[in-house]
């Protein structure tokens, strides 16, 4: 598989923007494999992602980085320069529900996802047996005999001992604290099972049910403070008609909350997503 440098850009719009970039880029004989530009005419910003053949570079990462600083400093740029190589480190958090964390499992088994994961947090001690199967470290937190303080103090403990660099909460039913929200803003993926801003909140799918919706869905989103609400990376639907009750929504809504959870989570690992406000700017 051929090492390339993924070079993500987030700055105001302005002329010659790609001009120097490209400048930049010939000058070190970067040959250039993807390139994706966009730019928001409402809030006059400029996204790019390039990824970049890191054998034709004549500078090594951390050379290349320092240099182009100085112009990313003319240009006011948020930038990051990855390295497909590094194998991020995951933490999966679940409760009851297996089939998210099932088939990130699977996914990361097969090499469909490059990452490590790293440990498998779970509130309902049953999830050991997806985690042994994968021989993956497991630690079951017990919210009802610990209490919900100590339980994600133990929760954070885990992710910061584990040096995680991406928390999926692949169907993990419990609200987490502001502050462990805001300590991995951007670092944090959850599935929602429903098509959000649309049923919110608990039992979505009664909620589309007792609306009579014909289309269900399921949204990966960047997890803030605000319940539901942090951006979205990916959203997947299915059909449904007057004859599905709501089991049929349930068992057709687990196949929208893996497909859109497994994107988002492979759209962040390949650094395709870059978060604006509260939207996000995805590369796919």
């Amino acid at each position: 598989m051929q090492t390339t440098y993924r070079l993500l850009i987030d700055c105001p719009d302005q002329v010659g923007l790609v001009a120097a970039v490209s400048q930049f880029l010939a000058q070190h004989n970067a040959a250039i494999v993807e390139a994706s530009h966009h730019t928001d005419i409402a809030t006059q910003r400029f996204f790019m992602r390039h990824e970049i053949c890191a054998d034709s570079v004549n500078l090594d990462h951390q050379t290349f980085s320092h240099a182009f600083d100085d112009m990313a400093k003319q240009y006011q740029m948020r930038w990051k320069l990855s390295d497909s190589q590094h194998k991020p480190r995951i933490a999966l958090l679940a409760s009851k529900e297996s089939h998210c964390l099932v088939d990130l499992l699977h996914r990361w088994h097969t090499g469909e996802l490059h990452c490590d994961i790293a440990c498998v947090i779970a509130n309902h001690p049953q999830m050991r047996q997806f985690a042994d199967w994968y021989e993956v470290p497991f630690y079951h937190i017990d919210f009802q005999q610990q209490g919900k303080v100590s339980a994600f103090a133990e929760i954070e403990q885990l992710i910061d001992s584990h040096k995680v660099d991406l928390t999926v909460l692949a169907r993990f039913m419990q609200i987490l604290p502001n502050h462990l929200c805001e300590k991995l803003a951007g670092h944090i993926i959850n599935i929602h099972h429903s098509f959000l801003p649309s049923f919110a909140g608990a039992r979505p799918y009664q909620q589309a049910y007792d609306r009579g919706v014909k289309l269900i869905g399921a949204t990966c989103h960047y997890v803030t403070a605000d319940l539901d609400e942090g951006p979205i990376i990916e959203q997947s639907v299915k059909r449904i008609s007057h004859s599905d009750n709501p089991a049929d929504m349930v068992r057709k809504g687990k196949d929208c909350e893996v497909t859109a959870l497994a994107h988002g989570v492979r759209y962040h690992l390949q650094d395709r997503v870059i978060i604006h406000r509260n939207k996000t700017v995805v590369f796919a």
